[in-house]
Order: structure tokens, then C-alpha cells, then sequence
């Protein structure tokens, strides 16, 4: 298997997830690695399973997983 590109949204889901993220908290100075950590995960725990599904699902990523019985 060959690896991705580390930036490359069609090949790599989590990029657009982590997209997503950043809009909420660009432009933030964080006092603290903890509290940034907070931050991150009430921003995660806002995204229904709906939400990432539709955020990170390419159908041609679906199709594939379908495939092999995933």
C-alpha cells in the first residue's frame, strides 16, 4: 500500500474534517495546551456521526469500502 500525501483531500478524509475544525479555532490564542485540548474536544462532540459522514464520505471512498466488505 502507498501512503498519501499528508495534504491531499481527496485521498485523505480527515484533511477536510480538520478543515472543518480550524474554522473554529483560527484567529484564538489559547493560554494553555489543556485548555486548547478542551476546545478541541467540545468542537469534535458538536459533529453528529451524520456530520463526519458527510464531511469525510466520498462515494468513491464508500464504493470501495463496499467492495471489500467494509
Amino acid at each position: 500500500m502507498h501512503s498519501a500525501p499528508p495534504y491531499c483531500l481527496e485521498v485523505n478524509p480527515i484533511e477536510r474534517l480538520w478543515k472543518e475544525v480550524k474554522k473554529f479555532l483560527k484567529n484564538r490564542v489559547f493560554n494553555s495546551l489543556d485548555f486548547l485540548r478542551r476546545i478541541l474536544a467540545n468542537i469534535l462532540a458538536g459533529f453528529s456521526q451524520k456530520d463526519i459522514a458527510s464531511i469525510t464520505g466520498y462515494d468513491f471512498i464508500l464504493e470501495a469500502l463496499s467492495v471489500v466488505g467494509l
